[in-house]
């Protein structure tokens, strides 16, 4: 009886870790369903939508959808076939789907006619060339992609590269939940005697991390991913097009912590959305969804999160084979009468916020910031 107990406790234990990886490994296939770019065939749908159904709410016991519900009907059709197959086994048969489609998806990427070429030497991002697009990503997933000053110096290194190489898109977006949280505060974590110097170097890297962006010379696009706070909001004026999936903010909370604008914003803000709200934002730490900033020209086109990957990527994919001299030249024609507006509006934002890193009120500001976080810890 002893032995009995003994093995059924092991038993239960050699097939909990079974269970808990089943479940982890099925969220993990319902996330990399929504990445996949290449959209699934209607026979792979439905299959996807039955066994989803199956794993979730077990066997279809639901009244058949009339034949004038033809939508409907089908996906009936798909569920009810799976009769009484088991909840872990669909879940099985689903991840292993998923993996399926994933990794053909994965080889077309991958293929030696797409031409990708991942640069891995960036501690703060992955850099990604392929099919006449460069795509920079924002990586550091478990600080919600804070920009830290290993992060401004990557990115200016990166726009240095694909300012040279034959991409014709530039594209950025962010790994994880996050585009990104802005700038990382732990930059502001210093000791006082070190303050004056530390913000002269922040303002001269500011300075020169901006007018990259104002004297890039190849379309510059936005795929926000998530959340953004700060500088990767102000920054995205520079931007040519900006595509932001629906569950993206915007966020821009300069006042609040004893700072101003940078990024350009100061000029660009206004003149994209007018005045009143461009101040709003900028003034008043006003937070906005990815709707309002698209009806205050601030995003271009707002996308469904299950379609945000698929949709937003196809069309860029279309832009990146268009013509690359006319585009070049065009883009610069548009651009070229506010190049120097813009130098000297990046040149008094930093000179600014130089001044107020070095006020009291910052001081304070951010000090009150490290307290609320670490009671929070």
């Amino acid at each position: 009886m002893a032995a009995r107990m003994l093995l059924s406790r092991v038993e239960h234990h050699a097939l909990f870790p079974r269970m808990m990886a089943t479940k982890a490994d099925f969220e993990k296939a319902k996330s990399q369903l929504l990445r996949l770019t290449k959209e699934p065939t209607n026979e792979e749908k439905l299959k996807i939508y039955a066994l989803f159904k199956q794993s979730t709410e077990g066997r279809c016991t639901i009244p058949k959808p009339s034949a004038f519900n033809f939508v409907n009907k089908v996906k009936w059709e798909a569920w009810n076939q799976l009769g009484d197959l088991t909840q872990d086994d669909a879940q099985e048969q689903y991840i292993k789907m998923v993996d399926k489609l994933s990794a053909t998806e994965a080889e077309t990427v991958l293929s030696p006619d797409s031409h990708v070429v991942q640069e891995t030497d960036y501690e703060t991002l992955v850099l990604t060339k392929q099919n006449n697009m460069t795509t920079i990503r924002l990586n550091r997933p478990s600080r919600k992609n804070a920009i830290n000053l290993q992060m401004y110096h990557d990115i200016i290194r990166a726009l240095g590269e694909a300012k040279e190489d034959d991409s014709i898109l530039v594209v950025f977006t962010g790994t994880g939940d996050y585009y990104s949280s802005g700038n990382d505060l732990e930059n502001f974590n210093i000791q006082l005697d070190q303050m004056e110097t530390v913000a002269q170097e922040s303002s001269l890297l500011l300075k020169k991390f901006v007018a990259t962006f104002i004297d890039f010379p190849k379309p510059l696009i936005g795929m926000i991913n998530g959340p953004a706070v700060g500088i990767s909001v102000t920054i995205l004026g520079l931007f040519d097009l900006v595509y932001a999936v629906d569950s993206a903010t915007f966020h821009t909370p300069f006042t609040k912590l004893g700072q101003s604008p940078e990024g350009c914003s100061s000029y660009t803000f206004p003149k994209i959305m007018g005045i009143p709200k461009g101040s709003e934002l900028l003034l008043f730490n006003k937070k906005i969804s990815a709707r309002e900033a698209y009806n205050l020209n601030l995003v271009t086109e707002v996308f469904p999160t299950n379609t945000f990957e698929h949709e937003a990527w196809h069309r860029l994919q279309k832009y990146a084979t268009l013509p690359n001299k006319a585009l070049h030249l065009s883009r610069q024609l548009i651009r070229q009468l506010e190049r120097e507006t813009l130098h000297k509006t990046n040149e008094a934002e930093c000179q600014l916020l130089k001044e107020l890193w070095l006020s009291p009120d910052c001081a304070s500001a951010i000090a009150t910031f490290f307290q609320h976080k670490t009671r929070k810890m």
